[in-house]
């Protein structure tokens, strides 16, 4: 039988980020069903970036599966040392029974899965960020639905505008929402939009979904009606150096109150986290009434032993 991985959020289909989620769901409200689900599997963690909910939310997730989570710093495993991806993943798929890898090339994603005879996931890359798009999705399906339901079909027509660098984030929330009918609209400047190949892979695949994606440096029409807004930090792990480079060029894109207010009037507020308040989003939006930031981050727990349990399960 062949092994799947999730490197992308393209490695499922539509219908399959449907059951993801909706197996989110599940395992949320009746966690205790799944105490038993990966019983006595391991899962390998591989991190060459810093992280807080990554690694907390698939370590606590293995842990309530029945299984266990190896915590493998690239300092501390023989990668740091020289030894090849391709020798890492045989090796690793000899012990354990599934990887998560947190690092920076996403060439590096695409080798362990090469490699590797257990699933792949990938928790984050330059490239790609698919675990934590799967969260928003499930994050607004929560928040929109009908008291006591959770209908993925509500995301259909709705609009979701992310503002800022076109970076891994925008990427992946191109694919979730064109897989699940949902408009996406990206603001960045010039210089600093998505990846022309992955806006045209989420735009041909919406076609056939009904979701429209849009990229426009228009910080004025771009949120317009908008039914979620979403930022990150103007610079990722690996660019501090592009640090002062970027407040300039990022100027005017902070979400603050008058950018919500451009918004649909109840739209809600999402940030993959950490913030840095004051740079690429306000205290007073990141903060309040409208911000979902931590029913998101907590989804993380929820999707990520959703796809654990589907790949491993």
């Amino acid at each position: 039988m062949s092994v799947r991985h999730f490197r992308s959020v393209t490695d499922f289909s539509p219908a399959e980020i449907r059951a993801v989620l909706e197996l989110a769901n599940k395992i949320k409200r009746k966690p205790k069903r799944y105490r038993k689900a990966l019983r006595g599997q391991t899962l390998a963690m591989i991190f060459q970036k810093k992280s807080t909910r990554t690694r907390v939310s698939f370590e606590v997730g293995m842990f309530q599966l029945g299984g266990h989570a190896l915590f493998l710093g690239s300092s501390d495993i023989q990668i740091g040392r020289g030894e090849t991806i391709a020798d890492t993943a045989k090796v690793i798929s000899r012990y354990c029974d599934g990887i998560m890898a947190r690092v920076y090339g996403h060439a590096t994603i695409e080798e362990l899965a090469e490699h590797a005879t257990v699933p792949v996931i990938n928790g984050l890359c330059d490239l790609e960020h698919p675990c934590q798009t799967l969260c928003d999705a499930a994050t607004l399906v929560e928040k929109w639905s009908p008291p006591g339901t959770f209908d993925v079909g509500v995301l259909r027509g709705k609009t979701l505008c992310y503002v800022g660098d076109g970076n891994n984030m925008a990427h992946s929330l191109l694919d979730t929402g064109a897989a699940l009918g949902m408009n996406v609209t990206i603001v960045a400047p010039v210089g600093y939009q998505p990846d022309a190949a992955i806006v045209a892979r989420a735009t041909l695949l919406g076609a056939q979904t009904g979701a429209v994606m849009t990229v426009t440096d228009d910080l004025q029409e771009g949120p317009r009606g908008a039914d979620a807004l979403y930022t990150d930090v103007w610079a990722s792990m690996g660019q501090e150096d592009e640090h002062a480079q970027r407040l300039v060029a990022f100027a005017g894109y902070q979400v603050d109150a008058a950018m919500m207010a451009r918004a649909h009037p109840e739209a809600l507020f999402l940030h993959c986290l950490p913030a840095h308040r004051g740079e690429e989003v306000s205290a007073e939006v990141c903060d309040g009434p409208q911000s979902v930031i931590f029913d998101e981050a907590e989804n993380r727990l929820h999707v990520q032993k959703a796809i654990l349990v589907t790949l491993m399960g």
